[in-house]
Order: structure tokens, then sequence, then C-alpha cells
């Protein structure tokens, strides 16, 4: 087997220096980002009102949470703009101060990255390959340790791209609340599910004051240079204080103006959709008939293999690709996700069918 050496998903740069190849030549299927990249219809916006650069958003951010309002179907003054995911994350997650963190897994490094400046303790709950990555909702809520008081869901789930049901989300946040648990649900990849509404918890915390739901647009708008994320949750109480440290004007003028827009570009939301949903069937298909990988069904814009041929590792293929000048992701570095596994995300058809077919000449 080939020297293992290892690679994220935002690794172009490195992966272009040690394999010799141009960066810009390289076909990003481990970043997870929309292919078509971003809007027309913002990208134009953008550049008729640069000028908005000299003026500072507005504090309060009043439109951009209406228009979030509107997209999520929720009220504005449960919602929390901030400078992308990661900062509402890191906020939330401090802000909680956890003694007692339960995290469904394998899952985003960053979560324990930010738990671990908290001091507080860390338990996973790892999801099962022999349960093809579903979760057993009632199993879950068993296994909660004792102390519990925050609980993480990725949902879907990065990289195993399962996802957990409304009905079972709610089942956890009812079990959570009982017990004055809080919970933190990452929905970075709802709006590429085949159905958003069988999947999203927004609707929840307009029972539920115990839950957070937090997005982005860096990867179903494809801005992950804007750095405009969003939270949900209905606990004033915990609003104002996350809103009380967080730093005044933290999204910028552009973010704010461009994140408006993005989220109402129905043409583009819509033609996301067609694109994710057509290629994400058609080679899952493709996949199934390769004695070579076994494919878990994909909730996420990305899809996760096991690789089931003798001899070959997850990084052989990863190099294979690679040598194509395609990058998909080895996951040897999911903590957890025992075996042999690839990660890749669904670009555009022509793209695919080039990892395709390196794919079948494993």
């Amino acid at each position: 087997m080939s020297k293992k050496v290892e690679f994220h998903g935002s690794d172009l740069e490195k992966i272009a220096e040690y394999y010799h190849i141009p960066k810009k030549e390289i076909i990003k299927f481990g970043a997870n980002v929309n292919p078509l990249g971003l809007s027309d219809t913002v990208k134009q916006a953008l550049l008729t009102n640069l000028d908005i650069i000299s003026s500072y958003p507005d504090r309060n951010y009043t439109s951009l949470k209406q228009a979030i309002s509107r997209y999520c179907n929720c009220s504005p003054e449960n919602v929390a703009v901030g400078n992308g995911s990661t900062e509402l994350i890191s906020l939330l997650i401090s802000q909680r101060s956890a003694k007692q963190a339960f995290v469904l897994g394998p899952t985003y490094s960053e979560y324990e990255r930010e738990l671990s400046l908290t001091g507080g303790l860390l338990s996973y709950y790892n999801l099962k390959e022999s349960d093809l990555f579903i979760l057993d909702t009632e199993d879950f809520i068993r296994s909660f340790p004792a102390g519990t008081d925050l609980v993480i869901i990725c949902n879907p789930n990065n990289p195993t791209s399962s996802a957990v049901c409304r009905e079972d989300m709610e089942r956890i946040v009812r079990f959570c609340r009982e017990r004055k648990i809080f919970v933190m649900i990452d929905e970075t990849y709802v709006e590429f599910a085949p159905n958003v509404a069988q999947i999203t918890a927004v609707p929840l915390t307009g029972y539920y004051d115990n839950l957070m739901v937090i997005r982005g647009v860096s990867k179903f708008f494809a801005a992950p240079g804007l750095r405009f994320g969003y939270g949900i949750t209905s606990n004033r109480e915990f609003l104002s204080m996350l809103l009380t440290h967080q730093n005044p004007w933290s999204l910028n003028s552009i973010g704010a103006f461009a994140g408006e827009l993005m989220l109402q570009d129905t043409e583009y939301i819509q033609r996301t959709r067609a694109l994710i949903n057509g290629e994400r069937d058609r080679l899952c298909r493709k996949l199934e008939k390769l004695d070579t990988f076994k494919v878990y069904q994909p909730y996420a814009n990305f899809i996760l293999l096991c690789v089931m041929k003798e001899g070959v590792s997850s990084y052989d293929v990863f190099e294979a690709a690679v040598k194509e000048k395609m990058m998909i992701r080895d996951c040897s570095s999911f903590q957890s996700l025992d075996g042999e596994f690839v990660r890749f995300c669904i670009m555009k058809p022509e793209d695919n069918e080039r990892l395709m077919e390196v794919f079948r000449r494993i």
C-alpha cells in the first residue's frame, strides 16, 4: 500500500504542492460545496453595490433576519446571525459551558475543539456501520451519560450523510427538555436533503426552547468566503446572552447584503436541488453495481463509501483520484470511523463521470 499522508477536505494547497498539480486544475470533490458556484444574481448585485462596504451594517440586522424568517418560516425574533456558522457554534458552546457534552459521531471535529476550550467532559455516541449509520434513537437516548447538559447533532451528518428524521429528532429534544439538556443541531447540509421538511428541526424551535438550529451559506450557496451563518432558537434568555457576548457587527455589510439576496434566489435554489437530487440518485445506482464499494443512503450532497476490495485502502482510492486531478476525502481521520472509507461530494455530471471512471478501475 502507498505511504499515507493525511489531508482534509479544505487542504487544496497542500495537495497541489504534494502532488505537483496546479491548484486551479483540481476538482474539489472533498469540499462539499455546491458545484454551481455563486449565484449569478448575487454576483451582479455585488458588483453594482460594492459601495455598501463604506457603511456599517445595521447593528440588529433587521432586514436580514426578516429574510431568514421568511426562508425558514420562523420568527425573526428567534434569529441570530454571525460570522459563519462556526462563530455561532463557538458562541453556543462557550455560553452553555457544558459540564458533560454528548456528541453524535463520527462527525465534524470543530465541535470537539470548541468543547475542549470550555473544560467540560465530552462523550461520543457513534453511529454503527452495522446499522448502515442510521441512528437507533432509543439506544441513543438510553446512552446519555449521567449529568449530560449539552447534546450536539449534525443533521444530515458529516461524513456519513445519514440523517435523523424530524419525528425522531423531536423525541430526542423532548427527552432532553425533560432533563434540562440543551440541544445544538447543525443543519449545514439540510437544504441538500431530498425532502428538507422531513429532516429540518426548525419547526421544533417554535415548541421547544431547549434547542438551537444553526445553518450557514458556505455549502448550499457556495459562499464559504462570505462567512455568513445564522441560528434559530426560541430561548430568548439564551439568545440574549449569546448576543451580549458576540462582537458587534460580527457580520460585515457585504455578508449581510449578499446573504439576504441568496435566501430569496428561488431560481438558484431550485436549480441546485434539481442537480443534487438527480445526480445523487444516479450515482448511487451506479455505485451499487460496483463490488469494490459499499454505498450508504445519502441525505446530504456527499456520499460515503466503504472500500470492500481486499488490499485496497481508503488512501489508495484517494490517491487514485487525486492523480487524475480529483480531490476526494480519505475518511481515516474521522474519529471512530473504523474501516476503509472515502467521501466525495456531488459535482457537475461530467466531473462525476470522471470520478466514476476512477472508481470502476480500482
